[in-house]
């Protein structure tokens, strides 16, 4: 299973971390966007792949992370796009089989290119998504979300919630260990018991924990506001021109396929 925590260590070890924020920022919205805009399949497949090849040959991401990583919302894209194949109408039909006498699946030319589009579309903005998460820190969001002026009261509340994933799965994965060592999920009764418990533990740890950290905050003087580091590297407007260009390179692509 993969943590939140050690994605946020993977960010903080990648060899793009000096690069300015905006720049990466850039790319990966840029990418989701342009991944949205397209209608056929081959650019977001290209998107995924170019980027796949940053996050592993120029982040040095480790590869076998990054698939494992990948291969979670990748498997449900391709139950969902098996879905759309099988059960959405269309006028050519390529492929059948019928299971029952009451169930026959059907696959057409349209519905295959609309489950391919579906799966490519998850597959580069996923891929989008995940140059984001593993190259930039949240605490270089949170900056970025500073200087473009995003109300303080929202990037506190932002902090604070994020912070509290980590103790709420530190919480749930002790609690979990510790029913599970106690014979806990053995049965489907006495698993239902140790759901319940573990759902209310969580809660009133949760609790405590938000009142140490109000506590642990009214010592150090809080005065409503969080300290933000907000130092980077200047942008490197070569870094930069690259994204630009390689953004406009997809822009044509999409322009010149679907023409």
């Amino acid at each position: 299973m993969i943590g939140h925590d050690f994605l946020e260590e993977t960010a903080h070890h990648n060899a793009l971390l000096q690069v300015h924020p905006f720049t990466k920022l850039f790319l990966g919205i840029g990418s989701i966007i342009l991944v949205l805009l397209t209608p056929n399949y081959i650019v977001p497949c290209f998107l995924a792949i170019t980027l796949s090849i940053i996050i592993i040959v120029l982040a040095k991401i480790n590869l076998k992370f990054y698939l494992k990583l990948l291969g979670i919302p990748l498997s449900f894209a391709m139950l969902s796009a098996l879905v759309i194949i099988f059960l959405s109408e269309g006028v050519t039909e390529i492929w059948y089989v019928q299971l029952f006498p009451w169930l026959t699946l059907a696959a057409t030319s349209e519905s295959l290119n609309q489950g391919l589009h579906i799966f490519s579309r998850i597959f580069g903005g996923m891929c989008a998504l995940f140059f984001i998460s593993l190259t930039t820190p949240m605490t270089d969001l949170f900056g970025i979300m500073k200087k473009l002026k995003i109300p303080e009261l929202f990037i506190d509340l932002s902090m604070i919630i994020y912070r509290y994933i980590f103790i709420f799965m530190e919480k749930a994965s002790q609690i979990f260990l510790a029913q599970k060592m106690r014979l806990g999920y053995t049965r489907p009764g006495e698993a239902v018991r140790s759901y319940s418990m573990l759902f209310g533990s969580i809660f009133i740890t949760s609790w405590d924990a938000g009142e140490d950290l109000i506590n642990a905050m009214d010592g150090r003087c809080y005065n409503g506001k969080h300290a933000k580091i907000t130092s980077y590297n200047p942008v490197e407007w070569r870094t930069l021109s690259a994204v630009m260009i390689y953004l406009f390179i997809i822009t044509g692509m999409i322009l010149w396929t679907s023409g």
